[in-house]
């Protein structure tokens, strides 16, 4: 983790899906007032923090509504341009398959089996359904993107990607990384080799 810049990596703000608890994954559901809310809060919190040294950062984002959004909400509080940022498709978040749109109790009770199946390795479990991913490949996605980043950068993304950023980048073994709490009022900071939640 020595080799990367400072990062401050957000994760999106919350949407009714993330209120209900249901399976975001690659579903582009819009954030909800208190998403706006958090986006504003993490947008302030980086104002005061950063001033005049935000200049110097990369601004790089998810291309999702929900992250874009936050993105957006970020820049406008830190007093710069909302548009001015760049999008990278590797930061979508995890895909789930035909599971996208389900609580995890709704999975329990329609498919026990698959769902206990989850439960037993969360990281490695592919859903079922196209385009759905593991744990394990969407760290393998998103790992370049760190590793390309050359400067001090804000990046926005997802829950998914965070946790696959902390066991890729901080040694966070694959159980607890795929369980780990991925607040959206709050930041990861990334500085010379240590990670805080600011």
């Amino acid at each position: 983790m020595k080799s990367l810049p400072l990062i401050y990596l957000c994760r999106h703000g919350q949407t009714d899906w993330n209120a209900s608890a249901r399976l975001q994954g690659q579903s582009d559901i819009p954030l909800n007032r208190q998403g706006v809310a958090q986006a504003q809060r993490n947008g302030r919190y980086l104002a005061n923090v950063l001033k005049s040294e935000c200049a110097a950062f990369d601004f790089v984002s998810s291309p999702m509504r929900r992250a874009a959004d936050t993105m957006r909400g970020i820049r406008r509080e830190m007093g710069l341009e909302s548009e001015a940022f760049r999008t990278d498709e590797r930061l979508k978040e995890i895909h789930f398959g035909d599971w996208q749109g389900y609580t995890v109790p709704e999975l329990h009770q329609r498919f026990p089996t698959e769902a206990a199946r989850r439960e037993a390795d969360k990281w490695n479990f592919l859903p079922p359904g196209t385009g759905a991913e593991t744990y394990a490949g969407l760290a393998e996605r998103i790992a370049p993107v760190f590793r390309g980043l050359d400067r001090p950068s804000i990046v926005v993304a997802h829950g998914g990607v965070t946790r696959a950023f902390l066991n890729v980048f901080a040694g966070l073994s694959p159980v607890e990384a795929s369980h780990l709490d991925i607040p959206q009022d709050r930041i990861l900071r990334v500085r010379d080799g240590r990670i805080d939640w600011v």
